[in-house]
């Protein structure tokens, strides 16, 4: 591993001399020359050896730097009102392809917040479904152009030509992200898919936080949280556990085999959902960037400062203690990669997406390699990113799609040939 990095290092000719920039880089001779944590090293010098060492000293070590220092703690607490309640099902759904099923969870005693799983399972496979848990952008309406899915209520970004005029989805906004969510591709492939607006658990604007999940666990005259203390994205992850809480209760599902997706921010919600919650046995990052499965030290792209100031709700107060400051940051994210072992996870990349840097997120999945070895399991297993849509690895997989940011059923598929090749096809 250190002479990966030091190869890796010595080919970075920085100009920025080991010092983090405010500006935006995407040129990659002007990469930072930081050095990157090793996975296996504690905090103490010590190195991890053993699959035994690393599960019950270096792993428990690490999810808490990234809790502390970069998402924020996830309370713990089980909300006393919290509960499912089945508000519709369609057995007959996709032309009786599928069983569709709306479900709300509501966080107390009141009906708002609440959340809403939208939920499809395979009628003509054998059960129980693996299925793939993931959030969505502009409601469950919009992953399907389906009459029957409730239309939500809460806030959503204002953009009228896909049908949210004034913060509100509205009829036209039906099936509007559908190409990123091929539902009769997933369920014919046997695998079962359940989503919900990452809005229900909190509205994804600086002041969202009052209507979302974190003021519930708030302490007695608290009005904020405590530097250390969990953001947007450890709400959003925090919802996709509470998914994972209902969807593990059903005879129909293998509570086993489910993998935990996203895209964009929530590909880092989803990746953060990872490696606390163990019952997501696969992980999925597309294109989560910075704060997802990028390095942050290699300052390329999106950066620690650019996400504080763009979007303070996401990470802890602690987080901004970082920007201009990655020297200082005692993780990178293939730590937070290593977190999954040995359960497989699945990097992907677009090439025309800098501002994720998709080599700084393959760099994210190869650096978590020799955490995987210990478990005896082969990760990446190549040293440079491959040509551009070739699915690579073993328990670590990575392509970069041809194109922009996006999730394409080209990266579904790749998604599902890695959850075939670990679990096998479903019958």
């Amino acid at each position: 591993m250190r002479a990966l990095l030091l190869v890796y290092l010595l080919g970075c000719a920085s100009v920025l001399h080991g010092q983090a920039s405010d500006e935006n880089n995407l040129d990659e001779a002007k990469v930072g020359n930081l050095p990157i944590p090793d996975a296996l090293k504690r905090e103490d010098g010590t190195l991890v050896t053993t699959a035994a060492a690393w599960t019950q000293q270096r792993r428990p070590e690490l999810l808490g730097i990234f809790a502390r220092e970069v998402y924020g703690q996830t309370p713990q607490a089980k909300l006393a009102g919290l509960r499912f309640v089945v508000l519709s099902e369609d057995k007959q759904a996709l032309g009786g392809a599928a069983t569709r099923r709306q479900i709300a969870i509501y966080f107390s005693a009141k009906e708002s917040p609440h959340a809403e799983i939208l939920l499809y399972l395979p009628n003509k496979h054998a059960r129980p479904a693996p299925v793939f848990v993931g959030l969505n952008f502009g409601g469950n309406q919009s992953v399907a152009d389906d009459p029957a899915i409730r239309l939500p209520q809460g806030w959503f970004s204002t953009n009228a030509k896909t049908g949210y005029p004034e913060h509100k989805a509205t009829e036209p906004s039906r099936g509007s992200s559908a190409r990123s969510w091929p539902i009769a591709r997933i369920i014919a492939r046997g695998y079962g898919v359940a989503t919900a607006y990452y809005g229900d658990f909190e509205p994804d604007h600086n002041a969202g936080m009052a209507d979302g999940v974190r003021p519930l666990f708030f302490k007695p005259g608290q009005t904020a949280p405590a530097a250390d203390e969990w953001g947007a994205i450890g709400a959003w992850a925090w919802g996709l556990s509470r998914m994972a809480d209902y969807l593990v209760t059903l005879p129909e599902v293998n509570p086993h085999q489910l993998a935990v997706l996203g895209h964009s921010r929530l590909g880092k919600a989803a990746v953060w959902a990872g490696a606390q919650d163990e019952r997501f046995a696969l992980v999925v990052s597309n294109e989560s960037g910075a704060g997802g499965a990028a390095l942050s030290k290699r300052i390329f792209g999106e950066t620690v400062s650019r996400l504080n100031r763009a979007f303070p709700n996401w990470f802890c107060p602690n987080f901004t203690r970082y920007s201009n400051n990655e020297a200082a940051l005692p993780v990178d994210q293939h730590e937070l990669i290593a977190l999954m072992a040995p359960r497989p996870v699945y990097i992907a990349s677009a090439t025309e997406d800098l501002w994720s840097d998709p080599k700084g997120e393959f760099l994210g999945g190869k650096l978590a390699d020799p955490v995987y070895a210990l478990f005896g399991k082969k990760g990446l297993g190549i040293d440079a990113p491959p040509p551009a849509d070739q699915s690579v690895g073993d328990a670590i997989g990575y392509h970069a799609r041809t194109g922009k940011h996006d999730i394409l059923s080209f990266d579904w598929d790749q998604y599902m040939n890695f959850a075939d090749r670990h679990w096998g096809r479903p019958e």
